[in-house]
């Protein structure tokens, strides 16, 4: 059996007992709080057939992956340039050290104020999460390569663009897969946040509106599993880039 064959039948193994442990519960419960997963996934269906589900599914979609590819796009540049300059890495690294450690979430009112109600604010908060993990790990990653490999590099010619596009850009995938592995959780988590505070499209307001406002219990975990979705998709997501982007990493799997 195939890595990816035994990959896919632990995930089937740890949904179908993660069902299970629900299903009990929600027997042992028995209260409308904790609807069993079979009403649950009636409903989810029923609310994407709708469309209603759906639509805030795709706004929240949006916002993950609009804040995901800024992120990379601003930081892994940024960490690139940071690991290759010791002189720029000395300017800048006290104020990564000070903003790196804060809760981005504590920005959420501040960002809100200065960017309203719409996409913008929740694709800065996003935005911000993701900044700094993927500038530091691409920062220490671009730092850490081999003197040697730099200078056999040089040896042929190459010149500081080659360097970033042959050499840096490719051992900063890893650093960049990483964080966003990292962050994939937290950014959900922070879009749940953010999308509580005066809208009326993205999962984290359905899931609010039908658990608090409608107590509508069974479409209030719905909203919950297709949250969970989105991050998992996400996290997949990445899964499927490492393997497109650093082959090597994988190479043991397939002997």
């Amino acid at each position: 059996m195939t890595m990816s064959a035994t990959r896919r039948r632990d995930l089937l193994l740890a949904s179908l007992l993660l069902l299970t442990v629900w299903q009990i519960s929600a027997w042992l419960v028995s209260r409308p709080i904790l609807p069993s997963p079979f009403t649950v996934l009636l409903v989810l269906a029923r609310d994407l057939k709708r469309g209603e589900l759906a639509g805030h599914f795709g706004a929240s979609l949006w916002r993950v992956v609009a804040g995901t590819a800024l992120a990379v796009l601003t930081a892994a540049p940024a960490g690139l340039v940071l690991g290759q300059s010791r002189r720029a890495n000395r300017f800048f690294s006290p104020l990564i050290y000070l903003l790196y450690p804060v809760p981005k979430v504590v920005f959420v009112p501040i960002i809100l104020l200065f960017f309203g109600i719409g996409d913008a604010a929740k694709i800065v908060i996003i935005f911000l999460i993701l900044f700094f993990q993927v500038l530091v790990l691409v920062r220490d990653q671009a730092a850490g390569l081999r003197p040697e490999l730099l200078q056999s590099v040089r040896s042929l010619g190459a010149g500081r663009r080659a360097l970033f596009w042959f050499v840096y850009l490719p051992a900063s995938f890893p650093a960049i897969l990483t964080a966003l592995r990292q962050s994939v959780g937290t950014a959900v988590a922070v879009l749940y946040i953010a999308e509580l505070f005066a809208t009326n499209r993205g999962l984290g307001y359905y899931i609010y509106f039908q658990g608090s406002t409608l107590l509508d219990y069974p479409a209030m975990y719905a909203g919950v599993l297709a949250m969970s979705i989105l991050g998992l998709g996400m996290y997949f997501l990445v899964d499927w880039l490492e393997r497109r982007l650093c082959p090597w990493r994988f190479i043991q799997e397939t002997e």
